[in-house]
């Protein structure tokens, strides 16, 4: 998941960045650093963050230098 996924999936599903933190159990400071690009971001963080969206039902692709999100309506 790209910054680019999060931000789309959490618009999607209107949460915010204190929404998105609480259920993937990360700080919020931590989500806006990694929607923003800012620094690195540990693969266990950029786990929790995905699987608090595919929890929610969000799906994630990537194609042919395109990404994208989906969510239930």
């Amino acid at each position: 998941m790209t910054p680019t996924q999060s931000r789309m999936a959490r618009a999607a599903l209107k949460w915010s960045l204190t929404d998105l933190a609480n259920k993937a159990s990360v700080g919020r400071a931590t989500v806006a650093r990694f929607e923003l690009g800012e620094g690195e971001t540990s693969a266990e963080t950029i786990e929790r963050i995905t699987g608090a969206f595919v929890a929610a039902g969000a799906d994630f692709t990537r194609k042919a230098g395109r990404v994208g999100v989906t969510v239930p309506e």
